[in-house]
């Protein structure tokens, strides 16, 4: 019978993100592609480091175990840019390190995240961000992994943590927002409170984590010993009035988190730094830039804050509006001085 994907939470991840591949990338890039494939060929036994993303999806394909080994809630798949000769190392080190992966996709220089669809993925995840961004521009979930500092704990929980708007939402609230100011934000969400949210890239894959949360609960009720594993958390710079939607959003979506921080401008990284997920998504790099210092961080490149033309025209604006207001108050200012000197010489 065929393997069906449908009912199950589908990762597809580069192996750029699951391993560090600093040294053989720096080989390939120094010395070309025969270079690389002989490097791979004689150190194939050898285990890639452990990279970004790697405790991320090792607790993930822990949570397995609440199914049967015949029809597990998590698959993750290999999207990798090597050809199948050279990906044999990616395949060993994933055996090395017991890893469940077992499918795997390799197309020799290319990409191959278009058949993410077909396999019902969730999520794409890659440190290379132009197959991110070409992803996202197609209306598929996918996040640029950023190198971090970060060193994994002993825990078996799963910490997850999304910004919202541009994440799990759409960028309709964020458009606002960038085009016309916090006032004009806080006034749109406050008028539309009752009406949800279109979904953003990441909604489904939320869903999916909900899923094995609900599995966890059966667990819990067949065994009161059994300690629930995964957190999920929202970490945004929504702040009351506006954070009545978001939640009203997410109820009307039927998922749920465990965690809300609505932050009103406060650094992220400052909040990330105590909470310790391990994996968070936002879509502005600014931010993740700033928390992937301390934990693994994902850009999702969706939305007008990752439209570079159209970010460049709003603060081309912002310049030209913030210069008519210098002018006009000059003008006032010469005015009133020349009123004021007409008034002294008249006396």
């Amino acid at each position: 019978m065929p393997y069906e994907v449908a009912d199950r939470l589908v990762i597809g991840i580069a192996s750029s993100a699951l391993f560090n591949l600093a040294d053989a990338d720096a080989i390939f890039v120094r010395c070309g592609e025969e270079a690389y494939r002989r490097h791979q060929e004689v150190h194939l036994d050898e285990a890639f480091a452990p990279g970004v993303a790697f405790p991320f999806i090792q607790r993930l394909l822990s949570l397995n175990d609440l199914a049967s080994a015949d029809d597990p809630l998590i698959e993750v798949i290999i999207l990798s840019r090597n050809d199948p000769d050279t990906g044999l190392r990616v395949m060993r080190s994933v055996a090395q390190y017991g890893l469940d992966i077992t499918r795997a996709i390799f197309m020799q220089g290319q990409s191959p995240y278009q058949f993410m669809p077909a396999l019902g993925m969730s999520l794409f995840l890659s440190a290379n961000e132009d197959d991110v961004r070409k992803a996202v521009r197609q209306g598929m979930p996918a996040g640029q992994v950023l190198d971090s500092a970060y060193t994994d704990d002993d825990s078996d929980e799963l910490r997850i943590a999304f910004d919202f708007d541009g994440v799990l939402a759409d960028d309709e609230s964020e458009r606002v927002m960038q085009e016309r100011g916090l006032q004009d934000f806080h006034r749109h969400e406050v008028t539309n409170v009752v009406t949800p949210h279109n979904p953003g890239p990441l909604r489904d894959f939320l869903a999916k984590i909900n899923m094995i949360q609900k599995c966890e609960g059966r667990r819990r009720q067949e065994d009161a010993n059994y300690s629930r594993r995964v957190r999920v958390s929202i970490v945004t710079a929504r702040s009351a009035p506006a954070h009545e939607r978001a939640v009203a959003s997410l109820k009307a979506w039927g998922v749920t988190v465990n965690d809300a921080f609505f932050l009103g401008g406060i650094n992220k990284d400052a909040i990330l730094d105590i909470l310790r997920p391990h994996i968070f998504f936002d879509d502005q790099k600014a931010h993740v830039l700033a928390t992937a210092l301390s934990v693994p961080s994902v850009h999702v490149p969706f939305g007008i804050v990752n439209d570079d033309a159209k970010m460049s025209e709003l603060r081309e604006r912002a310049a030209m509006t913030t210069s008519a207001r210098s002018e006009t108050a000059v003008s006032s200012e010469k005015a009133e001085n020349e009123l004021f000197d007409s008034s002294r010489a008249d006396t």
